[in-house]
């Protein structure tokens, strides 16, 4: 045993068999690096220059329904493409490519371009997860595509080109790289224990209770022990449910309370509209039942201290392992502090 609050170590993230150095005596170092100037102007309800509102035209020369709740459409600019021949390049045996078929999607949250998931209520919310369970289903029923990857960049500082409520879909062909190294590790933890990993996971995390953050009948929400990101969380269905098409309406309303509980406290953290990048990460759709797989959703904010100092991923990180100086254990009890309600609500 050591103090897992002083001292330099490192941990294991059992989904991804990686590890991550945490060195919580460098929390206190003094930041005179790049400082962000975070926008705090509120944007207007609707934006006749925004590509994502209702009615507005988009880059193609379409134009947008006048709709009322959740808007899907193809990418107008998309990173896959579906009228692929098969194809592999292979001029040297360490030389190799071969295409990947795929759909790219966006999902508009609501039609107002002033709103965010933090801002928008539970039920605005459910809308979107039963979206999400649609898309999910239309683009996995689709003979060549394997995985259906669901994710929101929230803010210019993670790389959101439109302020607009929206996210994305990838369907491709292949699993991505970090979802093939959880599938892995939960099908062989399965095969041991005869349960789902993060069904275990869960359940020694509530017995510690230092790093959950919230919970409520359906969903748990929790600073994983091997986190990456300063205030990294991790959102767990307490039934191990592989997707989000297995829950069941209450569920589902779970859920959609669960992304409102997390990302307004991300908000009231810094008292700005808190960058992020999240991803739903569950079943393959590749036609097989994967009872191994645990349905559950990634948060990666990169502010570090404030709304104007971030973390970077560069040097050792990039070279090495991934670093951290506030513990999960830290982050976990700031977050766990915050309110659940907006704090422009209040």
């Amino acid at each position: 045993m050591f103090d897992l609050t002083e001292q330099s170590q490192r941990r294991f993230n059992p989904l991804t068999r990686e590890w991550v150095l945490v060195s919580p005596h460098r929390a206190k170092r003094p930041w005179q690096g790049q400082v962000e100037t975070p926008s705090t102007a509120q944007p207007p309800q609707y934006d006749p220059t925004c590509y994502l509102c209702p009615g507005n035209g988009r880059a193609n020369g379409e134009h947008n329904p006048a709709y009322a709740h959740t808007f899907a459409f193809d990418n107008d600019f998309p990173a896959l493409l579906s009228d692929l021949t098969p194809g592999t390049y292979q001029p040297h045996p360490l030389i190799y490519a071969q295409t990947e078929r795929g759909v790219c999607r966006v999902l508009c949250f609501s039609p107002r371009h002033d709103l965010t998931l933090a801002q928008m209520d539970v039920p605005a919310i459910r809308l979107v997860v039963d979206a999400w369970a649609e898309q999910y289903t239309e683009l996995g029923a689709r003979p060549y595509i394997d995985y259906v990857q669901i994710f929101e960049n929230r803010g210019a500082m993670m790389g959101a080109s439109n302020p607009h409520p929206h996210g994305q879909l990838w369907a491709s062909e292949h699993l991505p790289q970090l979802v093939a190294l959880e599938n892995t590790a939960q099908h062989e933890y399965f095969n041991d224990h005869g349960v789902t990993l993060l069904s275990d996971y869960l359940k020694a995390e509530q017995q510690f209770a230092e790093r959950i953050v919230t919970e409520n009948e359906y969903f748990a929400a929790l600073v994983p022990f091997w986190a990456v990101w300063p205030y990294e969380t991790l959102l767990i269905s307490k039934v191990p449910v592989a997707a989000i098409t297995d829950l069941s309406p209450a569920a589902r309303d779970g859920f959609a309370d669960m992304l409102h509980q997390v990302t307004a406290r991300y908000d009231n953290m810094f008292q700005v509209s808190f960058p992020y990048s999240m991803g739903i990460h569950q079943r393959p759709t590749d036609g097989k039942a994967h009872p191994d797989w645990h349905l559950h959703v990634h948060f990666y904010p990169p502010l570090l201290r404030s709304s104007t100092v971030r973390k970077f991923m560069v040097g050792y990180e990039m070279l090495g392992t991934p670093q951290r100086d506030i513990t999960p254990e830290m982050a976990a009890a700031r977050l766990r502090e915050l309110s659940a309600v907006h704090y422009l609500h209040r």
